[in-house]
């Protein structure tokens, strides 16, 4: 399977083949997981956090589970502060995936609960980055993301 080329500076993602499909490392939860062109965009978008913006592997939580209405959603990455509280939500969607409303529709359900800084949506071409204020009930986008 070729995977596109991103949006996203260059990074060393191992893969390796087993019994026909393509595996690749992931470098949060230290295993291999089967490659799909969100999974190609994930660890590049982990890889770009954790190299240009300084956010430490040991501070990402990836697939993290929690509820929302009594369904059991998953956040794609959700980055911490050192105290342990989530900062940033991000969404991963394949390189083909237009970034709709419904992709906020989706990680807005995720930071019901956690309440986050800051909400990224990214499909490894587009990344929309905003900056959640509670007091004033206000969303900003920013032009950068934000560095550790």
């Amino acid at each position: 399977m070729e995977m596109p080329q991103l949006n996203l500076p260059f990074a060393a993602i191992k893969t390796k083949s087993v019994e026909g499909t393509i595996q690749v490392f992931g470098q949060v939860r230290k295993n291999y997981f089967v490659l799909t062109p969100e999974e190609w965009v994930r660890q590049h978008f982990i890889h770009y956090l954790n190299k240009e913006k300084g956010y430490p592997l040991g501070l990402m939580g990836v697939e993290k589970m929690f509820k929302y209405n009594q369904l059991q959603t998953r956040a794609d990455i959700v980055l911490y502060n050192a105290n342990g509280k989530p900062t940033m939500i991000v969404e991963c969607k394949a390189p083909n995936v237009k970034i709709t409303q419904d992709a906020f529709h989706q990680i807005a359900k995720y930071n019901f609960r956690l309440r986050v800084k800051y909400l990224l949506v990214t499909n490894g071409m587009q990344h929309f980055c905003c900056k959640m204020d509670y007091e004033k009930n206000e969303i900003t986008f920013l032009e950068e993301i934000p560095d550790c």
